[in-house]
């Protein structure tokens, strides 16, 4: 071997020694990705937006998937692996995450208890954040005053009070239907609604009773009172950090760097936060960061409040929810294309496969949109796809099938016998027949029932923003939740001119693809 030889293997070596070490650096240096998850209401975002700041302040790649709707959301996608970390409360565990347990014989009648019930579930539960933010009922002070209401049971003596209840107190094991038990209350005038929307409801004295937080800021902004749980129904409800252990092995710093909120946040600092979003209409990000940068001396980077920051995030928070609506309706409506035009035909091909195929995707258009998310839910949390556009998508695909497959039936069984009988003389078989004859002539039917599942899925697609699916359904919730007109319009008015969009553009469609003798007058 000459010396050329042997430069010439030293380089070669020395390149791939550079490579590989190198390509160890780099994945080294890829940032862990790391899930931060919250409820649908604000102290949930709030404490949600800070435990992001403190995942991204130890050098992770973090997405908040905020408002992800109530306890069972976010218990199935931390224990599926969607979500990492998400800030539940104590009696909220007991209650209903470790309620099978607990009627099982377990006993849980320490936070250490419950911390062990969790770690076998490969779920660590911290110390508490520092505050208790229990269940209370609540009036307006002057209602209560005037009725001489002082505590729960003092509502007996009521039973013509309206009571607004927030959906899942209403069905809490811990909610109402226990606490009506308990307390032997009359009440029958029942009003199931969102938990903001009450204080609204309170204000206009629509109802008088409503479930409270009892750091909400509307008890002082609203003038409520907290009647007293003389017979001390509602268990307390300590703030904690649950997160997945697997976190702690793949990302130990991260993990710790969350574990900081452990004893941070007193009721009155919680409170208040709370009150700069609700009332003071600050961004949940911004104070959750300007509490930790004061708290634990940070320097994170906040959003900019000036007015050309806040024109360029309302531009790009419009383009995102724009492209993520868009996302949900086509790729739903694309596989009810596929699948619900071949049904139709089928259909229309024979009587009884026909009669059985319009009751079936008759039956799935009656189920409730909430009701069918649920279903999917499950079904798609065994892929770790349980939150997100997935099962969004297959509501939609479903809503989609019976337009789409009445219209295909519909169009194809209205064809003239004459027509039918011309192309069997000319000795079309059924293939031919069916390409050159029947869809033509059925094709303005067809498109007429297209135009009506895109017109809906446009509409009913806002509901994916509960799971996490985003959409136009994402600024509606927030402003629901903030009582913001201007971010329910910020979904809604996009929603409505993108479905104007969608019947215009079929009507350009259908001039376009459709015979000119088969086009209506």
């Amino acid at each position: 071997m000459n010396h050329r030889t042997i430069a010439l293997s030293v380089s070669s070596l020395t390149f791939y020694a550079l490579s590989l070490f190198g390509l160890t650096v780099a994945v080294r240096a890829e940032p862990p990705q790391v899930n931060i998850g919250s409820k649908a209401f604000t102290e949930s975002v709030i404490l949600g937006e800070m435990a992001a700041h403190l995942a991204r302040h130890a050098g992770a790649e973090v997405r908040h998937r905020a408002e992800l709707g109530g306890t069972q959301i976010l218990w199935q996608a931390l224990t599926s692996g969607e979500i990492d970390a998400y800030v539940e409360y104590t009696g909220t565990i007991r209650e209903e995450i470790v309620a099978d347990a607990a009627r099982a014989g377990a006993a849980f009648d320490s936070e250490q208890s419950m911390r062990d019930a969790l770690a076998q579930q490969h779920v660590v539960m911290s110390q508490r954040i520092g505050f208790n933010n229990t269940y209370a009922l609540g009036m307006r002070r002057s209602v209560a005053e005037r009725l001489n209401i002082r505590c729960i049971s003092d509502l007996q003596k009521h039973p013509e009070l309206a009571l607004g209840l927030s959906d899942e107190f209403y069905e809490r094991q811990d909610g109402w239907h226990p606490l009506q038990q308990k307390y032997q209350l009359p009440q029958t005038q029942i009003r199931v609604m969102e938990h903001n929307l009450a204080y609204r409801g309170l204000e206009k004295d629509a109802v008088q009773v409503t479930d409270l937080y009892t750091t909400d800021p509307e008890i002082k902004f609203y003038d409520l009172v907290a009647l007293e749980d003389d017979l001390a129904f509602f268990p307390t409800y300590y703030a904690v950090v649950l997160m997945r252990d697997d976190l702690e092995r793949r990302a130990p710093s991260v993990a710790a760097s969350i574990l900081k909120m452990e004893g941070l946040i007193d009721p009155q600092a919680m409170s208040s936060m709370s009150a700069q979003v609700r009332l003071d209409r600050k961004l949940e990000t911004v104070v959750a960061g300007e509490f930790l940068n004061k708290s634990l001396h940070l320097s994170l980077q906040l959003p900019s409040s000036s007015m050309s920051a806040q024109v360029g995030r309302f531009l790009s928070k419009i383009l995102h929810t724009t492209l993520e609506h868009l996302f949900l309706v086509v790729i739903s409506l694309g596989f009810a294309i596929a699948i619900a035009i071949p049904l139709g035909i089928a259909a229309s091909r024979n009587e009884a496969i026909g009669q059985t195929v319009l009751g079936v995707v008759g039956v799935i258009q009656t189920l409730p949109s909430m009701a069918l998310l649920v279903f999917m839910m499950p079904f798609f949390a065994l892929f770790d796809m349980g939150i997100g556009p997935a099962p969004a998508i297959m509501a939609l695909f479903l809503y989609s099938l019976l337009p789409i497959v009445r219209g295909t039936y519909s169009g194809i069984r209205q064809i003239p016998a004459a027509m039918r009988e011309s192309a069997e003389v000319l000795g079309l078989d059924s293939g031919a027949r069916l390409r050159l004859v029947e869809l033509p002539l059925a094709l303005p039917s067809i498109l007429s029932g297209i135009k009506t599942a895109a017109v809906i899925n446009v509409g009913t697609a806002t509901i994916g923003a509960l799971i996490g699916a985003g959409g136009y359904g994402s600024p509606i919730l927030t402003g629901i939740r903030l009582n913001d007109l201007s971010l329910i319009l910020q979904g809604a008015i996009p929603a409505a001119v993108l479905a104007l969009v969608v019947q215009y553009g079929f009507g350009l469609l259908e001039k376009r693809i459709v015979s000119p003798g088969l086009q209506p007058k």
